[in-house]
């Protein structure tokens, strides 16, 4: 892409503009940066981003938004009823008439949106992968330094104009998630720490026993309150941490709350403490203080972001491989409760929390 071509996008004020960026949860958060920049660069333009349905939550009410398009990604199956699902999906984007497309995700299905939105402009990232970037008309070459994934999407913001220092994370939740919030925490003595147990791939999953120690020293020794969260799918890991937890007193919420609550306790808390998953991006967004277990995976990529997120990873040979299964397993015991427990010392420890939920 010339110099010339992507000088001209810093000249567009689009009325109408699509983000797509359609999962997972983490990369979605990620992405808010990018959307209150470009909120603050076009003001009175209309603001659409494509979502995975069972994430439209964490979009709808967002100050910055216009416009929630839900995916429904089950349709994306091999049948006719599927591929005429999709290709209703893809019609009506069409329809949106949006001038200016931009993808963040960077796969194939995202690439076939940004196409069939039919802007005139479309923008996505020069290592967009499947094939995506011949969607594009505009591609934007990031820079080949390794970066955190927070940084490397607001290049694209920067490469229209916009402010990107400081990110802006805002995060939606209603007076009724609050609330909520409020109600399942009253009774927690402070400092409260919140736990996600759960993760998508078995090698970011750090045992709930090394969790249980942790947490048990958090409450024998600062008199911490405890809250479980997770998906419904994360139980067994849940019910194995109250197992190994003994009779220390905790609140157990996982399956109970939807994202924007989920948000709202987080926003609550004391400290979150967490596997590297959506939720622990979702929480550090919120500016609660943050620490983040990495076994497979690297902080300096995907570690949470902002001036209340640390993070503690496995020093073992091959991290960080990001490998989804492994036969050895061997970061889980080298990453031991005295290392995670020195950091969440000094959480609790420190200052107030610089919270930015909106």
């Amino acid at each position: 892409m010339s110099l010339e071509r992507l000088a001209a996008l810093r000249g567009l004020r689009p009325r109408r503009v699509c983000l797509i960026k359609p999962s997972s949860l983490g990369d979605v958060v990620h992405a808010f940066p990018v959307l209150s920049s470009l909120r603050t660069l076009w003001p009175e333009a209309h603001l659409a981003w494509v979502v995975n349905r069972g994430l439209r939550g964490l979009l709808d009410g967002h100050p910055d938004l216009d416009e929630v398009i839900p995916f429904d990604r089950s349709s994306l199956k091999a049948s006719a009823s599927g591929i005429a699902s999709v290709g209703r999906f893809l019609q009506a984007l069409r329809r949106k008439r949006f001038d200016l497309t931009i993808d963040l995700q960077g796969l194939l299905r995202s690439g076939i949106m940004t196409l069939a939105t039919g802007a005139p402009v479309r923008v996505g990232l020069a290592g967009a992968r499947e094939g995506s970037r011949f969607c594009y008309t505009h591609r934007i070459g990031l820079s080949g330094r390794e970066v955190h994934a927070v940084d490397r999407l607001l290049e694209v913001a920067e490469a229209f104009g916009g402010e990107i220092r400081p990110p802006r994370f805002r995060v939606a939740t209603g007076t009724d998630d609050q609330t909520w919030a409020e109600e399942v925490l009253r009774d927690l003595p402070r400092p409260i720490l919140a736990i996600n147990v759960g993760a998508r791939w078995l090698t970011k999953r750090w045992p709930p026993e090394q969790f249980a120690s942790v947490a048990r020293r958090a409450v024998l020794d600062r008199g911490a309150g405890l809250v479980l969260v997770g998906s419904p799918e994360d139980r067994p890991l849940v019910e194995a941490l109250k197992s190994s937890l003994g009779s220390v007193p905790w609140v157990d919420i996982c399956g109970l709350t939807t994202l924007p609550r989920l948000a709202a306790v987080a926003s609550r808390v004391d400290l979150f403490l967490s596997n590297d998953t959506g939720p622990l991006h979702l929480a550090a967004a919120t500016g609660t203080k943050v620490l983040g277990i990495y076994t497979c995976t690297s902080p300096a990529r995907t570690g949470p972001y902002g001036p209340n997120a640390r993070s503690v990873a496995s020093c073992v040979w091959c991290a960080p491989s990001f490998v989804k299964n492994c036969p050895r397993l061997e970061c889980m015991t080298e990453l031991t409760p005295d290392r995670v427990w020195r950091v969440l010392a000094e959480q609790l420890d420190s200052g107030e929390n610089l919270r930015k939920i909106a």
